[in-house]
């Protein structure tokens, strides 16, 4: 069986699945997760300023702002180092 994944592992799922603009539903299946956790997710990183929610016909698609593109950059440089 696999291991769970840590919350950085999934903060760079959603952060490299909205890099182009998102809607929720996609999101949440290509990120594995329940609606709920999600939604604690992208309040917090909403809050830091990382995803940024534009209305596109009445529905809400989510996108990795700049600030979110330079901790994206640096998660995952902090994960390969730890990989190696």
């Amino acid at each position: 069986m696999g291991r769970r994944r840590g919350e950085v592992q999934i903060l760079i799922e959603i952060l490299s699945i909205s890099l182009k603009g998102v809607k929720i539903t996609h999101l949440m299946f290509k990120a594995n997760l329940s609606f709920s956790n999600l939604r604690k997710y992208l309040s917090a990183m909403s809050k830091q300023g990382l995803i940024r929610v534009c209305n596109d016909g009445g529905l809400a698609v989510y996108s990795t702002t700049e600030k979110g593109k330079l901790v994206l950059d640096r998660l995952r440089e902090i994960e390969h180092i730890l990989r190696v």
